[in-house]
């Protein structure tokens, strides 16, 4: 069966920079088009509107300029106005070949905000398609607030339609402006209008108001829309646009009579771009881009995918350009721990395992993120601490540090069950914590060790604040040794070093 075609035009560039605090430089604009055309093989972006800005005007004069070496100008619009032909001068300037003329598609907004009739909208629009069309600039037509005009008012919808079917135009755009419809009601506008105008190409551009842009997006699909308006990673005004990833996924996956040409392996990419450009952070949880999306965090879901891949779907992360994760943390299980070693090319013995997973619990308790780069330093940790029996505890301690006063540390330790208390000041916390220690080793007759190194390490290629290793080195009758702590605070990490020292000089 031969597939039906329907084009992706993304808005990123103009209608998802209207996300509350974006703003994109002329070379950001032009990196993004390039990406969007050449990585993804974007039917069409529409880039900026017109008349905006000096920075909007230089902005569209570089993408065009590129555009036209690459036989791309008509594949890029921008939205234009009614406005006696000051938009089509601008465009002419910059080079741009493709307009979205934006015009009233409710008799709400027709008769509230121009304060015309019906047939002085149309009259104005006729002379503006006109003078595009003789200064061969295509035009495609926005609706404004369409969805509400189709609710309100279908007999002005369809005798606008009526009128404008007949015009020199390429495509129809119907907005949900406001982001007000229901699935339901996106099947039946749109299946009514291409039932009534079957020659003309209509698209559809959805927003996620009531966060049902992609259920939309499907109905039109269904419905036989011919075009679908989309923004990477959803952005746009208010609660943003049908977002590009989703869209692509669910027409893939659930509509096989439908043809795009969008490059899956390269959503993540992008994505991740327009969140550097526009510090419009992702959430984790967002579907096909989010960081959380292909991460297992329950034991019995990394269980399972060892058992038959019982736990994947259709959903596949490779198809864009990702991998899937098996998240450390409290739930975490063996499995997930075991999946994350074999990345690393490790392998631990049974009892081993055990100590590791319980140690990686206890820093899920603590709402600590764990990470698989943080693993090799857990494992570290964990069997340097069975190399010695516990005699000494740091108790408790309180570190204080303030502007304008030396630090200081109060510490309880406990030597062979007795507890011993010392206060102490340094020239930092962890100098203080050590001369409160010493304090307590003078009063027992005992000596410490000389510290003669100290280094704090992250685990490489960590994106991961959670946990830092100090490893501190020791001379003590002219041997040295190094003992190492593990903890997300560096001094805390130096602490817990020292601990395991007191103890190893102690055997």
């Amino acid at each position: 069966m031969e597939k039906r075609k329907i084009e992706i035009m993304d808005t990123t560039l103009r209608d998802g920079e209207q996300t509350s605090g974006v703003s994109f430089s002329a070379a950001e604009k032009l990196t993004i088009a390039q990406l969007l055309l050449e990585e993804l093989n974007i039917d069409r972006i529409e880039i900026a509107s017109a008349r905006v800005s000096e920075g909007e005007f230089q902005g569209v004069k570089g993408i065009m300029t590129w555009a036209e070496e690459k036989d791309y100008s008509n594949r890029i619009e921008v939205l234009t106005f009614v406005d006696g032909g000051l938009s089509i001068d601008w465009m002419k300037k910059t080079g741009a070949k493709v307009q979205n003329l934006l015009t009233k598609g409710s008799l709400n907004h027709l008769t509230h905000q121009l304060k015309k009739t019906p047939e002085q909208h149309f009259t104005e629009i006729a002379q503006t398609i006109a003078l595009a069309h003789e200064n061969n600039i295509e035009t495609n037509v926005y609706l404004e607030d369409w969805s509400n005009g189709m609710r309100n008012s279908p007999e002005y919808v369809f005798q606008y339609l009526d009128f404008l079917t007949k015009q020199p135009i390429k495509r129809v755009l119907l907005p949900d402006t406001l982001g007000v419809l229901i699935p339901s009601e996106t099947f039946e506008f749109i299946s009514k209008i291409i039932a009534r105008y079957p020659n003309t190409h209509f698209d559809f551009h959805a927003h996620n108001d009531y966060d049902l842009s992609v259920a939309n997006v499907m109905e039109a699909v269904k419905a036989g829309i011919q075009g679908l308006h989309v923004t990477v990673n959803g952005m746009g005004e208010r609660a943003g646009n049908a977002p590009l990833e989703s869209t692509v996924a669910v027409i893939n996956d659930f509509f096989p009579q439908i043809e795009i040409g969008v490059k899956e392996s390269s959503l993540y990419s992008v994505s991740k771009l327009v969140e550097t450009f526009t510090g419009y952070r992702i959430p984790a949880n967002k579907p096909i881009v989010g960081d959380n999306v292909f991460t297992q965090t329950a034991g019995i879901h990394a269980d399972g995918d060892n058992k038959n891949n019982l736990y994947f779907n259709d959903l596949l992360p490779e198809r864009f350009g990702r991998k899937r994760k098996y998240a450390l943390g409290k739930t975490s299980g063996k499995a997930n721990i075991e999946k994350n070693l074999q990345e690393l090319g490790l392998k631990l013995n049974p009892e081993d395992l055990k100590l590791v997973t319980q140690r990686i619990i206890e820093l899920g308790d603590k709402k600590e993120t764990v990470t698989k780069e943080d693993l090799p330093y857990i494992i570290s940790d964990v069997l340097d601490s069975q190399t010695y029996e516990e005699k000494i505890i740091v108790a408790s301690y309180i570190l204080s540090h303030a502007k304008g006063m030396r630090p200081s540390t109060t510490l309880s330790l406990k030597i062979d069950g007795e507890i011993i208390e010392e206060h102490a000041q340094g020239d930092g916390q962890f100098d203080a914590f050590m001369n409160a220690l010493a304090k307590i080793y003078k009063s027992k007759n005992l000596e410490l060790p000389k510290l003669i190194d100290y280094a704090v390490r992250i685990p490489p290629g960590s994106s991961s604040d959670a946990l830092c290793e100090t490893i501190i080195t020791w001379t003590s009758n002219e041997k040295e040794f190094k003992t190492r702590g593990l903890d997300s605070d560096q001094t805390v990490a130096a602490i817990i070093a020292t601990q395991k020292m007191l103890n190893v000089i102690s055997e």
